[in-house]
Order: structure tokens, then sequence, then C-alpha cells
């Protein structure tokens, strides 16, 4: 695999911990030994999720960033990894959230960070 393809991948792994540690006990709670824990054991949990989010995240970016050989300089690694992660975000919201509902203006805001990805990448 080469590196441009293995960075995005890590980053895919990396966002879906991420957006479970940060999103998911707003969906979890539902679940009764969920629904009972405090505030300080749900952040001790996600913190545990996240950590999974940075074994992957921190190795996708030193492969992909061009000074360690990889194909990506750091804007665009940061503009690849934010359109990862609203895209793991709006698949996760339409999957488990079922009363959020996506919008026109979600849609045209996904149209400009589509725009943002081509001028980053642009010579």
């Amino acid at each position: 695999m080469n590196k441009g393809l293995l960075t995005i991948v890590l980053l895919v792994v990396s966002n879906t911990f991420m957006t479970f540690a940060w999103y998911g006990h707003l969906k979890f709670k539902e679940m009764s030994w969920f629904a009972h824990l405090g505030l300080e054991s749900v952040i001790l949990i996600s913190w545990g999720i996240a950590l999974f989010e940075y074994i992957f995240q921190v190795p996708a970016n030193k492969i992909g960033f061009n000074e360690n050989g990889g194909p990506f300089n750091l804007w665009q690694l940061k503009v690849i990894q934010e359109v990862i992660t609203l895209t793991i975000f709006t698949l996760f919201t339409i999957v488990f959230f079922k009363n959020e509902t996506f919008k026109i203006n979600h849609l045209i805001g996904f149209i400009f960070l589509i725009l943002a990805v081509y001028f980053i990448f642009k010579k």
C-alpha cells in the first residue's frame, strides 16, 4: 500500500475512534449500565477510546508528511483530516442519531469543503 493511501486509511480509522470518543456517550447513555455513570466515568471511557484515535492518527501524520517521505504537506494533511472527520461524523450521525437530519445547508458546506481540498492541493 502506498504512503498516501495508508495515511488516509489510518486517518479514517483514527477519526472513527475520535467520533465515538467525542459523541458516542451521547447515544450510549441509552444503555442501562452507561446511563448511571457520572461525568468523570464518561470522560475516562472517552479518553480510553481516544487513545486508539491517537494510536492511528500519529502514525498517519508521520507516514503522510512530506518531510518524512510522505506525499502530503502539513496543509494537505490537515484538510484531508478535516474532510475525513466530517464524513465519519456525518455517517455516525445518520446511523446512530435518527432524529438529526442532513439538510441542504450541510450539503452546501460539504461542497465548500471539497472546494477547500481542491484549492489546498492546487499547485
